[in-house]
């Protein structure tokens, strides 16, 4: 796959340079690509179409846990049937782990690795995850695997699903519970979001497996999907996916709970992707916005992203500036 992508994107660089003697000059232009692959640096992830970025930071390394876009290269439909995993010291060199996790792992999921996200509580690593079930419970569903590592093994922590669709009654769509984020506030309390369409969230009992009270609604301007939360000194932020084709906007309150005040557009449409789902995080004493577009050269697409990586940045007043995606991505 590396190899066709290498190719693919040296091809498209002769064609856009026009350059016939580029082209039949191998060993140019592999010098050539080397030089710009030193300097651009996004998509962070080239051998594999990745998507739904979730990060977190454990012991001074950043965990990276992603879909996999494994549509054939023409097809126009979602097909992820794994979540994968990297990780890196450097927010640059990015580690591949061996496939941590897939649908088949939970007894009643039968397809779709859907967005996803790891918290760490008490020791033990969290992993909340979006699929499809099976007949019993049709729709897509919130389930949770467990592990001792980052980087597993990871086995189902319930033996059935968190959320169902059937639990949920917002909207007439089967694909309303996806996306799931975990913000575990300062007392210690975790809290899950999700949603599409409607944005919901509920408490969780320290378990992490249970939840603890009624589910509630977030009315947000526009919510498509994708919420996140994060919190920087007082603040809490809650970005999400904003409207179709996707931006990301955000809200910011002084409690994980709100209420709620609508801040604005935090990016714009992420390149040829309708999609657009984001994780920030604070990396030695940095910001991070983490997101996918569909910029891999020429088969990127809605349906073939690319998790890429930018710097994030505060305004005095605690509200965030305008995030500028790059192709040079973050340097050395």
């Amino acid at each position: 796959m590396i190899k066709s992508l290498r190719i693919a994107f040296f091809s498209y660089l002769c064609f856009v340079l026009s350059d016939n003697a580029l082209a039949q000059d191998p060993e140019r232009g592999e010098e050539l690509f080397k030089e710009l692959e030193s300097s651009f640096n996004n998509p962070i992830i080239t051998n594999k179409y990745t998507a739904d970025p979730a990060a977190f930071v454990h012991n001074g390394r950043v965990y990276l846990y992603v879909g996999h876009d494994q549509a054939p290269e023409n097809e126009e439909r979602y097909i992820m049937d794994e979540w994968l995993l990297y990780s890196s010291d450097d927010m640059v060199n990015w580690k591949e782990h061996l496939v941590p996790l897939k649908p088949s792992d939970f007894d009643w999921a039968i397809h779709s690795a859907w967005a996803s996200e790891v918290v760490e509580k008490d020791g033990r690593f969290y992993w909340f995850v979006t699929a499809e079930h099976n007949d019993s419970k049709p729709g897509k569903a919130i389930g949770v695997a467990v592990a001792d590592s980052p980087e597993g093994p990871w086995k189902d922590a319930i033996g059935k699903a968190l959320i169902t669709n059937d639990m949920t009654t917002q909207t007439d769509i089967s694909w309303d519970d996806i996306d799931p984020t975990v913000f575990i506030d300062d007392d210690g309390t975790p809290y899950l979001y999700w949603g599409n369409r409607v944005c919901k969230y509920v408490k969780l009992k320290d378990t992490m497996i249970e939840m603890d009270g009624p589910i509630h609604t977030v009315d947000l301007p526009k919510f498509t999907e994708a919420p996140y939360i994060h919190k920087r000194g007082d603040w809490y932020y809650l970005s999400y996916a904003y409207d179709f084709p996707e931006k990301i906007a955000y809200a910011m309150s002084k409690s994980v709970t709100g209420p709620w005040e609508f801040k604005g557009i935090l990016n714009e449409v992420a390149g040829n992707s309708n999609t657009n789902h984001q994780s920030i995080i604070e990396f030695e004493g940095n910001w991070y916005f983490i997101y996918h577009n569909g910029s891999i050269p020429i088969h990127g697409s809605s349906y073939h992203r690319s998790v890429c990586v930018d710097r994030l940045y505060y305004n005095e007043d605690g509200s965030i500036k305008r995030i500028v995606m790059t192709s040079e991505g973050i340097q050395p």
